[in-house]
Parts: C-alpha cells; structure tokens; sequence
C-alpha cells in the first residue's frame, strides 16, 4: 500500500506514480564494466578513435546529407594539387593503312633491291603476251552515210588539266551525235592553277579534227552570225546549262534535248566529266572515235614528240630501243587537292594549305568541312610518290637498268621526293635532258601538253 499525498496539487488530488525499483547491483556492475567499450582489452588507439568517430556519426544520421559535397571538395583539392604534365597521355594507334609508311619500307628493302642481279628483263616480255591471246587492233568502225539535219548547237567549255579537256571533247562529240547536234570547237576554260591560255587549235589539228568527224557529227568553229544576234554576239547570254557530273546520256535526250530545240544553241560549262561512263554502244563508239581517231596534236607539238622519242630509242638503244614513260602526278597542285599527309611535317602542311587556298579559294576551308588525310589513304585516294612509283616498277619486275621518260610538271618538293626515284632508276630522263632550251622555248606556255604527249604517240 502506497500512502496518499495530503498536499493538494493544481487543485486535483491524484495517487503519486510508483517510486522506480532499486537496480540490482549485478546489472549495474555489468553496465560499468560494459560502458568502457572503448577500454575494452586488445584494441589499439587508432582502432578506438575510429570506433569513437563512426559512433558519433551514427548518432548524427544528418551528416551523411552532406558526405556528398565533402566528397567532391576533396576530389577538387586533390585534382587542384596535382599538376596535369605527370597524368600520362594515351595515344591511340593509327589505323592500319591511314600512315604515310613507304620510306621506311623503302629503307627495309633497298638492300635486297641493291643485291638484286636476277636476269628477269619485264621490259622486253611487258608486251608479249596480248589480250586473251588476241592481237590489239582498233575496235572503231567509220560510219559513210550522210547526216539529219541538226537540231540546233551545243557549245561546251572544257574545265580542268588536258586530261580532263580531253574527256570533256570526247564527251561533247558523244553527246552531240546523240542529240543529233553541231558541236562548237570547244572552248577550254583559263584556270589559276595551269594558267594556260591555249586554244582547241593551239593543241590539236582542228581541220583533221574536223574531217575525221564529218560522217558522224557535225563540227563548225562558231556559231552561225545569225543566231548569235539574238545574244548579241556574246557566248555568255546563251542559255548555260548546270549539268551534275556523271548525268547519264538520258538526262541529254530528256532535259537537254528539248532546250535546243527551243533556242537552237545551248551553252554546257563547265562540261568536265559530265557524261556517265555506263553509255549504250554507240555513245562509246563515238567516244572512242574522237579519241583514238579524230584528236590528233597540232604540227608543231608532234614534231617535238617525236624528236624527243627518237632521242630516248637513242639513249636506250643497248636495251632494243625499249623504254617506259612514267606520268608521275606529285605536282604541288596534285598533293594539295588530295588533302594526303605524306612526310613533310609542318612546312609540308603549310605550303598545301597555301596551295589549297591559292587554286581553289576557300573550297576546303569551308565552314563545317572536314578533311580525314588517314581516311583519304585507306580509301587509296593518295597520289603516287615517285618513290612508290619506284617501288611499283621494281616489284613489276623493270631492273635498275630500264631507261624510263618522266612525263610530269614541276614535282613538289623534288629534291628529296625524287631521290629514292633516281636511287632505283639512275637512267631516268626528262625533257629537259632530252631537248635543249631553244627547243622548248615555244611549248612553255604549253608545258603540260608535252609532258602529256607521250600516253598518245
């Protein structure tokens, strides 16, 4: 029984709450000894600041809000006082085929090449054995009927090097015999890079050209004086027509054909390689008529091509007169346009953007334009160098003693890129060895076109 409490308290009288019961001395002994966890036997001092410390954080769950932003400050301040010249940099590998390697293969084989004294002579067996046994003789039949009368005239200027004005006369004769049209002698477009003011007549024979054509295409030098009133004698009010390269001959008959009817004269520029490939049969006929046939290089360009063979049958005369001509395409212009990186290091960097901006204005610099130099080598868009040349012609089996005629322009960067070249064939001939000066003197303007002379003799 618990006594009441007399005094009153906030007005109420109520029973007093049980007095707690006494602990057992057993249990607060065990608590004694068990709240110096920290003093238990067997732990070192680290281990019970530790224990201490991860206690205190429990006990505080609200600290772990902020664990997060004390990890990131101490990444920071580490980061901060590491310097980034000691993080090691990883470098991928070049895919195989995107380098410029050949001078290192060149250097593993010279000495095989040097000890080479094999009696193989690839010159003397390049020609023997012909086409599935065939004898190469020209596949061009000349037509002998006469001519409809034409719808009206197409002129076309030819763009780009004397290859492609090349294909570009042999495209526009094509085109013209299709459409049943007069072909204009084509005009051949001034370019910055060659800056060669030649005409049609300056390069080929115009009335052979003329004549070896009059049975399959008309071709005049102007247009008629009547039709060019309503153009006020200018070449350039004539309707111009923005063909996509590679249109195929159908384009012409749908697109183009109906055109000339209308105006009688059209005007195609630029023309280079505005014709697809894959043309019916007597598209190709007559490419190949003006071609092989009718393109035939004017008097004065023959007469030096001919000299200049006669020369080297001379020098090659203890080899049977046999010799190889070599089109070598590393002129600055070549290297610049491929985009290609080859072994110049920075200066050779430099000079092709230099040469890319002097030719082409702004073409490869354009906003958003991305050029890939190892992507443009695996896809093998790369030219030749003349050691790669050198290398090929080696491995075709042509010994050091093979004479060879180098058809090219100026080389880029010749005196160490044609080195290797001149190592591998030390009889190798220019036109500068082969004619004097006065020789040449009349064909410097026309330089390219000699240089090109020999792929058509």
């Amino acid at each position: 029984m618990h006594p009441y409490n007399r005094l009153p308290s906030s007005g109420h009288n109520s029973p007093s709450p049980p007095p707690s019961p006494l602990r057992s001395p057993r249990f607060r002994h065990s608590r004694s000894k068990a709240g110096g966890r920290f003093n238990q036997p067997g732990r070192t001092l680290i281990q019970r600041i530790v224990w201490h410390l991860l206690s205190v954080l429990i006990r505080r769950q609200g600290f772990f809000l902020f664990a997060p932003l004390l990890y990131i400050s101490g990444m920071l301040l580490y980061m901060g006082s590491v310097s980034f010249e000691v993080v090691p940099v990883i470098s991928h590998r070049p895919a195989p085929g995107s380098v410029y390697r050949s001078p290192q293969l060149y250097a593993k084989l010279r000495p095989e090449m040097d000890a080479d004294n094999s009696s193989a002579d690839a010159i003397s067996t390049v020609w023997k054995h012909s086409y599935k046994g065939a004898e190469w003789r020209p596949c061009v039949n000349k037509s002998s009927g006469g001519l409809a009368e034409s719808n009206g005239y197409i002129y076309i200027e030819a763009n780009g090097g004397l290859n492609q004005q090349r294909t570009s006369i042999c495209n526009a004769v094509a085109v013209a015999g299709y459409l049943n049209a007069t072909l204009v002698i084509p005009n051949f477009h001034y370019h910055s890079i060659w800056r060669d003011p030649s005409k049609f007549r300056d390069i080929y024979d115009e009335d052979y050209f003329i004549s070896m054509l009059e049975n399959d295409v008309r071709v005049v030098n102007k247009v008629p004086e009547y039709l060019m009133e309503r153009f006020d004698h200018n070449l350039s009010n004539v309707y111009n027509f923005r063909i996509k390269a590679w249109s195929p001959i159908l384009y012409y008959k749908d697109a183009v054909l109906p055109r000339l009817l209308e105006e009688k004269v059209i005007r195609i520029s630029p023309f280079a390689n505005r014709l697809s490939f894959d043309s019916p049969p007597a598209v190709q006929r007559l490419r190949c008529l003006a071609n092989y046939e009718a393109l035939r290089f004017s008097s004065p360009i023959l007469t030096l091509g001919e000299t200049l063979v006669a020369r080297m049958k001379e020098r090659s005369a203890n080899y049977g007169g046999k010799y190889i001509s070599v089109h070598l395409r590393f002129e600055e212009d070549m290297v610049a346009f491929s985009c290609c990186v080859f072994d110049g290091g920075e200066q050779e960097n430099e000079d092709m953007k230099a040469a890319r901006e002097r030719g082409w204005r702004g073409k490869f610099s354009k906003p958003g334009r991305v050029i890939r130099p190892g992507a443009i080598r695996i896809n093998g868009k790369c030219p030749l160098t003349p050691l790669e040349v050198g290398l090929m012609l080696r491995g075709m089996g042509f010994d050091k003693n093979t004479f060879i005629y180098l058809a090219s322009g100026k080389i880029y960067n010749a005196e160490k890129t044609m080195a290797p070249l001149l190592e591998m064939f030390p009889n190798l001939q220019t036109k500068e060895m082969l004619a004097s000066d006065e020789e040449l003197a009349p064909f410097k303007v026309l330089i390219f076109l000699v240089l090109f002379l020999f792929f058509h003799i």
